[in-house]
């Protein structure tokens, strides 16, 4: 798996936290921080989840709209909490990381469905953001 594949993964364990414990994205991050400085051979994942979790944080209105317009009769709140994390990193990597090509996006949300979520999400993850992809002139 792949530094940023790695990083991913650690975003979404994040966005989870915060998410079940309704706690702010700002705090989850402060909490990983401090164990994130406890593991330095982690390091390389580290820094692209609080990159992931930053941008997030920093257009989530943005994002959950762009989320819930698309999503056709899902709203964020009726989704599985794992399904819109993967869902908020696929769509800030598409519209806010440059770094990032669309199709990479969209393969590592639709993986990571994949392997975290229900049979039927990353067939869902990944219609949802090919639609945001190509509403938003990326595709």
């Amino acid at each position: 798996m792949s530094a940023r594949s790695k990083a991913r993964k650690r975003a979404i364990d994040i966005l989870y936290s915060a998410d079940v414990r309704q706690i702010s994205l700002r705090d989850a991050l402060g909490n990983e921080a401090v164990r994130a400085a406890n593991e330095p051979e982690r390091q390389a994942s580290w820094l692209y989840a609080r990159d992931i979790v930053d941008g997030i944080a920093d257009h989530q209105a943005e994002i959950d709209e762009q989320i819930e317009t698309y999503a056709q009769g899902w709203t964020l709140a009726r989704m599985p909490t794992v399904d819109r994390a993967i869902l908020r990193i696929g769509v800030w990597e598409l519209l806010y990381n440059d770094e990032i090509p669309t199709g990479v996006a969209i393969n590592e949300a639709v993986e990571s469905a994949k392997t975290l979520s229900t049979d039927e999400s990353s067939g869902f993850v990944n219609g949802l953001l090919g639609k945001i992809a190509e509403a938003s002139g990326v595709a």
